[in-house]
This record gives C-alpha cells, sequence and structure tokens, in this order.
C-alpha cells in the first residue's frame, strides 16, 4: 500500500467532520489544519529514481489525498495537474474519499470519458441527510469503481435506495479520538442485512472509540479497533477490505 497527499489541509464540510483526524494530528504539531497548501510530494507519481525507474513502483493501489478532500475548491488549480499523473501511471490503481463529491465535475479531464480505469472514488454517509444529498448524484457519475463510505457512522443509514451493480463496495466505520461519538452496533448489522440483499460486500473497517453493543457502551483503545470490527462479523462476504489505515 502506498499513500500520496498532493495536498494538506481542509476546511470542515459536514457533521462528519466535528472530530476531524486532520485536525486533531496537526494539532499536535502547533499546526492549522485549515490551511490548505499544495505538499513538496505533489508530483510523486511520477517521480523517478537515478536509473529512470518510477519510485512509487507498480502495481500497487495509491491511498490518495487522506489529509485533505480532492476536490477541495482551493485546490482546483492543482486538480487537473493531479488528473494527469493519475493518468500517466496506469500500473497503479488510485483511490481517495470525498465528501465534496457535488464538485466532481470541477477540473475534470477532458479524456475523463467513463472513468480512468485505475480510478476509485467513495463518497462518505455519514448519516441519512448525507447519503440522500450525495448519493443520487454519485450514482450518475461516469466512474469505474465507487464506494460508499459510512465512517465516521453517527446514525442508523438506509443505502437501499442507492445499492446495486455500480457499487462496488460499502465500508462501515466509527469515530476514533478522546472525544468520538458513538457507534452502535444495530446499525451495523442493519447495514449488513441491506448489503446482502443488493449483493453488495460490507466491510466493517473499524468500531471506532465508543461502541455499544446490546446496551452496554464500550471504550475501544485505538490499538483494538480494526480487530475488534473483524472479530464482529459483520463484514460480508468474508469480511476483505483494503489494508487498515488511519481511522477517518
Amino acid at each position: 500500500m502506498a499513500e500520496w497527499n498532493p495536498w494538506h489541509g481542509c476546511h470542515k464540510y459536514s457533521a462528519g467532520c466535528l472530530h476531524c483526524y486532520v485536525y486533531r494530528r496537526d494539532a499536535k504539531y502547533e499546526l492549522d489544519a485549515s490551511a490548505v497548501r499544495k505538499n513538496a510530494a505533489f508530483d510523486l507519481p511520477v517521480r523517478r529514481a537515478r536509473d529512470g525507474s518510477y519510485k512509487l513502483k507498480g502495481p500497487d493501489e495509491v491511498f490518495t489525498c487522506f489529509t485533505s478532500d480532492f476536490f477541495l475548491d482551493e485546490a482546483d488549480e492543482w486538480r487537473p495537474e493531479a488528473w494527469r499523473m493519475m493518468r500517466a501511471r496506469p500500473d497503479l490503481h488510485f483511490f481517495f474519499i470525498t465528501k465534496r463529491i457535488l464538485r466532481f465535475r470541477e477540473g475534470l479531464p477532458e479524456d475523463w470519458g467513463e472513468g480512468y480505469p485505475n480510478v476509485s472514488i467513495g463518497t462518505t454517509c455519514e448519516n441519512q441527510a448525507a447519503a440522500d444529498e450525495r448519493m443520487p448524484y454519485f450514482l450518475s457519475l461516469p466512474i469505474r469503481q465507487k464506494t460508499i463510505v459510512c465512517e465516521p457512522m453517527l446514525e442508523a443509514v438506509n443505502l437501499r435506495p442507492y445499492l446495486g451493480p455500480g457499487i462496488a463496495q460499502v465500508v462501515a466505520g466509527g469515530e476514533s479520538g478522546e472525544d468520538a461519538r458513538l457507534m452502535r452496533c444495530d446499525w451495523v448489522r442493519n447495514l449488513r442485512s441491506q448489503c446482502e440483499a443488493a449483493g453488495v460486500p460490507l466491510w466493517f473497517k473499524q468500531t471506532g472509540a465508543r461502541f455499544e453493543n446490546d446496551g452496554r457502551i464500550y471504550r475501544i483503545p485505538r490499538r483494538l479497533q480494526f480487530s475488534q470490527a473483524r472479530k464482529s462479523g459483520f463484514s460480508w462476504p468474508g469480511g476483505a477490505g483494503r489494508p487498515e489505515e488511519e481511522p477517518r
């Protein structure tokens, strides 16, 4: 697994952003997470070693723009070049998650067509309002691989109207951090039922820091949030998912 963060910093956009892990992490170093800046690693996908080979080797999945939002308006001037770098590396598969899917067409490359085969996009639905706002538009877009991300999951979410052949996977997870909001077992159980009925894989990625099951609230340490989610058996089928990365 490789990471590429072409720019850093973001502005809180919706309910899921309240306890943003980027803000939390930047605060430890007395940095302003709302200050958007282009990173020194902006051109990482096309950097070459002395022998002429790419420094970022393929084939690999590249987790992209996880310290910002790919469709952030401050990044409009940088996004066309980021698309060009993705297009130049068909041996890599780029995956990013956005809350700003409504800005998808801002800076979209002319050769996008039905989507680049090596780009997957996930859109967050932390609550029902976000799902109902973002999903109809998301489903209409020319993207080869689409993922729905209910993380941090803040309430029970009905995705039934949006699940179907166009969705590669649903990801669910709780919120991390000291001030994490509660994640309920029943929400994940219900989401699994929806995914099973639609034939769409569900990856229950992590429990979050506060998890309720059968009326009891558990405070789960960061180091156990992924493993406890795996042990729950809610992922379907088989618990497959991407490698463990920083919880959102």
